[in-house]
């Protein structure tokens, strides 16, 4: 049936007819952000009697939808593109598009905008509420609808997390006049912006913390083009003073910052309780090194939003600046979490089948799309828990990470141990409070510690050595004996081991062979699932951390079990912050792994192999670890292997564009493009290319990227679709685009 299919759209043919319509109208209800891209349905016919009418859909990003003649110009675009049977004498069966619905969700809203095309015939607008209801389409509809479509578009247009089947993207700003009406829109619905909801990291959105104002901040700023966003918070300040924030931040983008200093002087006066301005206040004193400064201004931005993710987060970052660990770890286990929503989608449909043509000239540099060995790797790499942390856990997780990666794993269980009660310590101490039945009571703080009249007593035995977390914390009870000593004897005639003498009493890493790892693994047998999705599974590489005394309830500042003990500065470390300790442990253990058997290999002069798909997750958790020079090799190794994965191209240009290297970014981006062109993505901004190529332009000028980007010879298609970010440069005067 490829003759009724569309020559370079893709579909996914439905089973029933109508069905992908009915889907999305019981799940409106669903819809609780910017909604899912727009989803548009086609019925197809012959025009013969007895010849059964085919229905698909596919979904849409970038049209615009101002009106119901826009949206009816988009399916009317589609009757063209219908492939057409050559016969050996006439023409075969004629396949036309007979209807066709675009369905686009009005965020503000909350409802679905519906333009039905009856070819021949007219053009319906209607609208249907979340309980199925049609109604008329309003011009403040409309304008809401538009707004909403805009923002899906940018916002989605390179979100790695978001993907769809048969999901096709375009440009949704296209000449400055389109850029006027997204401006003009935003202006008039900026106040109702909050509606929209907001990322996965702010609990409350709000009138300056919102989709609304991310996407604008993102399409300006990708481009370097923040007087444009600048002028449009000037016109909305004098409404709501909260805005200055956001004009400050524009300000400072334009290198402006005496301007941007004044506004947030006398912003503060009238807002002194916006939390948004005191943290562009305090990013500002950060990079100028005024680090006491801004630790004041994060800590008053806890007070102001003491319930939002972020403020606790700016002010662990500053505690890590000033060297303050112990405080940072105090502040990370305060953070408050929240359960992640990802973005609107629809529901997944049984498709009766799927059509995704090849787009273009470009897709033929990408190697084959089929499943290779390089697409195997090996289950311990495959079971790391970190990727899959999502919203507040990711940052939380990465805040961890800084930490590590500043003062080392030993002084990190070190820093923990000596700000959190130990699991150890509190079996002790609860055994000795059983013991002392009249004992003098303790006293509970309001902010979690406790202090006892009995400041001298102490812990007899064991729990005596907990506070010295480089050795206890990492002791492990199936290795005390090989741990005394601070070495393992190497097993003779196993050539894959590799042992790493430890100093100083810390415990050794060791690198065996998979069939060692399998036996201990099988031995030790238990890995445990954790709260939030994330897995701790049990390694031998590094040694775990001893589990801290986990506050069970999440009340910040009481004890599991309400019992009195004896210390006097120590808190309750949370689940969720025991359980990302342990996913640091196992990104740590399986990165020692790896580099200690790279340096194994070349000192036996020896090629280290690893399949495709190994080296990107290794080359993720490079990154995770920061470790990017590692990571940047490891990517580069990916690119050795036949795999068909667009990452390692996508991180490399990130780094190469960082470093201002045109030729290795241009040859990145030809790969990122048509990796993006391969599925569907006909855009040119805002995308990681254009962003890409924007900054090595205010470095270089665009005239050398288009004389580098000649030199490489490309065929005339793909070469015009490179050519197309420098054009829209030209087009709204990104900077550099003149020189």
């Amino acid at each position: 049936m490829a003759d009724a299919s569309f020559r370079d759209v893709p579909e996914i043919f439905e089973v029933e007819l109508g069905e992908s319509l009915t889907s999305r109208t019981e799940c409106l209800s669903t819809f609780r952000e910017l909604g899912p891209p727009d989803l548009v349905h086609v019925l197809k016919s012959t025009g013969r009697s007895g010849q059964r009418d085919l229905g698909s859909y596919h979904y849409v990003s970038g049209v615009d939808a101002s009106s119901s003649a826009s949206l009816a110009a988009y399916i009317n675009s589609l009757t063209y593109n219908i492939e057409e049977e050559a016969g050996w004498f006439s023409k075969g069966t004629t396949w036309k598009v007979k209807s066709g619905c675009y369905c686009c969700f009005n965020a503000f809203s909350r409802v679905d905008v519906r333009v039905d095309v009856k070819i021949p015939g007219g053009v319906q607008a209607y609208v249907v509420d979340l309980r199925g209801e049609r109604h008329e389409a309003t011009p403040e509809i409309w304008q809401e609808t538009s707004l909403s479509a805009l923002l899906r578009a940018i916002l989605y247009s390179d979100d790695p997390t978001y993907w769809l089947e048969a999901y096709r993207k375009l440009d949704p700003i296209t000449n400055p006049e389109g850029e006027l009406r997204f401006l003009q829109a935003a202006e008039a619905l900026f106040l109702k912006g909050w509606q929209v909801g907001s990322d996965p990291e702010i609990q409350v959105a709000t009138v300056v913390s919102n989709h609304l104002t991310a996407a604008l901040m993102k399409y300006f700023g990708d481009s370097g083009r923040f007087q444009y966003a600048a002028n449009l918070f000037e016109k909305i300040t004098a409404k709501e003073p909260e805005v200055a924030s956001l004009l400050a931040k524009s300000y400072l983008g334009m290198n402006e910052e005496v301007k941007a200093a004044q506004i947030m002087a006398s912003a503060i006066k009238q807002t002194p309780q916006s939390y948004t301005l005191l943290h562009v206040q305090c990013e500002f004193l950060r990079s100028k090194g005024k680090h006491e400064w801004a630790l004041r201004l994060a800590r008053q931005a806890v007070n102001c939003a003491p319930s939002e993710f972020v403020t606790w987060e700016k002010l662990t970052e500053c505690y890590i600046d000033l060297g303050q660990y112990e405080n940072a770890l105090l502040t990370l286990n305060s953070c408050p979490m929240f359960t992640y929503n990802g973005r609107d989608a629809h529901r997944n449909l049984t498709p009766a089948r799927v059509h995704l043509p090849p787009k273009g000239t470009i897709v033929e540099i990408l190697p084959e799309r089929i499943k290779t060995e390089d697409d195997e790797a090996d289950p311990a790499l495959l079971r790391l828990p970190a990727p899959g942390l999502r919203g507040t856990w990711a940052r939380a997780y990465a805040l961890l990470t800084r930490l590590v990666s500043q003062i080392g794993w030993d002084e990190l269980l070190k820093t923990r141990s000596s700000v959190f009660v130990m699991e150890e310590e509190y079996r002790m101490q609860k055994a000795h409070a059983d013991a002392q039945p009249h004992s003098a009571k303790q006293v509970i703080h309001e902010d979690g510690s406790v202090a006892s009249p009995q400041r001298g007593a102490s812990i007899q035995g064991k729990a005596a050595a907990d506070d010295d977390a480089s050795t206890r914390g990492m002791a492990s009870p199936n290795d005390s004996a090989s741990d005394q000593d601070g070495h393992d004897e190497k097993p003779e005639g196993d050539a894959d081991s590799v042992t790493l003498a430890s100093t100083n009493g810390l415990p050794t890493i060791r690198i065996s062979t998979e069939s060692a790892r399998e036996q201990k693994a099988a031995a030790n047998g238990h890995d445990e699932a954790n709260e939030n999705g994330v897995k701790e599974t049990v390694g031998d590489a590094l040694e775990k951390p001893v589990q801290a005394a986990e506050n069970q309830d999440g009340d910040g500042g009481q004890t599991p079990s309400q019992e009195p003990f004896s210390f006097s500065n120590k808190r309750l470390c949370e689940r969720w912050l025991d359980n990302l300790f342990m996913v640091l442990y196992e990104d740590l253990r399986v990165w020692t792994i790896f580099r200690a058997e790279v340096a194994h290999f070349k000192t036996q002069h020896v090629a280290y192999r690893k399949t495709g798909l190994e080296w990107e997750i290794l080359g993720d958790l490079g990154m995770r670890l920061h470790h990017k020079e590692e990571a940047k090799e490891a990517y580069q190794r990916c690119l050795d292997t036949p795999r068909y994965s667009s990452k390692p191209w996508s991180k490399l240009l990130d780094m190469y564009a960082d470093e201002g290297d045109i030729q290795r970014s241009l040859q990145a981006a030809v790969r990122v493009a048509a990796y993006q062109w391969g599925e569907y993505a006909e855009m040119t901004y805002p995308t990681q290319i254009a962003r890409s190529f924007f900054k090595l332009g205010q470095i270089h000028g665009h005239a050398k990227i288009q004389w580098s980007l000649l030199s490489m010879g490309l065929p005339e298609p793909v070469m015009k679709i490179m050519e197309s970010y420098l054009v829209y440069g030209r087009t709204f005067k990104v900077e550099g685009y003149d020189f």
